[in-house]
């Protein structure tokens, strides 16, 4: 990834499951009772996270195919780091629907209502819904604020017209400097 295009979206992302991670500490120490009657609770709600994140990944996904006709209907020229831009959120949000996807069917299970398991397994189950749906939405965000950044810099260029931005080619520049010479 490029560093200055990530470090952004990586930052919200760790923000993001930096909070839940607090979150998690403030409950604080809890029995595999309290952890079976908090997964049979929060169910529905991992659910409904996972099918959000699924259904806006998808989103974004399709309207990726707009981002890249906007580079290449445009006068302008793009150069190589606007397309792998393109192609780095594309990859993420691949990762986020196919991990949504897994991550619904593993809360799913009916894990809550077997009375089979060994008595701690309530809680690692917890956690562990827990951190998924932490690196979910966290890996959700990282997504979103690259997204961002692509469309501002898109609207910086085409629509403020900056004429020295870092994702335009070089054939421009050299264009500019020929009309300026001649």
């Amino acid at each position: 990834m490029n560093n200055g295009f990530a470090k952004t979206a990586i930052l919200g992302g760790i923000i993001g499951g930096v909070v839940i991670f607090i979150g998690t500490i403030l409950l604080g120490e809890i029995s595999s009772y309290e952890a079976k009657v908090l997964i049979e609770k929060s169910i529905s709600g991992l659910n409904t996270l996972c099918n959000t994140v699924v259904l806006a990944s998808a989103t974004i996904l399709a309207l990726m195919l707009t981002l890249l006709g906007v580079g290449l209907r445009s006068n302008l020229k793009f150069n190589k780091i606007y397309y792998e831009h393109i192609l780095q959120v594309a990859k993420l949000d691949t990762i986020v629907i196919i991990s949504g996807l897994v991550f619904f069917l593993i809360f799913n299970l009916p894990v809550a209502e077997s009375e089979n398991l060994p008595e701690n397994w309530h809680k690692i189950l917890y956690y562990t819904a827990i951190a998924l749906s932490g690196i979910l939405s966290g890996t959700f965000i990282v997504v979103v604020i690259m997204l961002y950044n692509t469309i501002k810099n898109i609207i910086l260029i085409e629509g403020i017209g900056v004429q020295d931005h870092p994702l335009l080619a070089k054939e421009r520049e050299d264009e500019k400097k020929k009309d300026e010479e001649g």
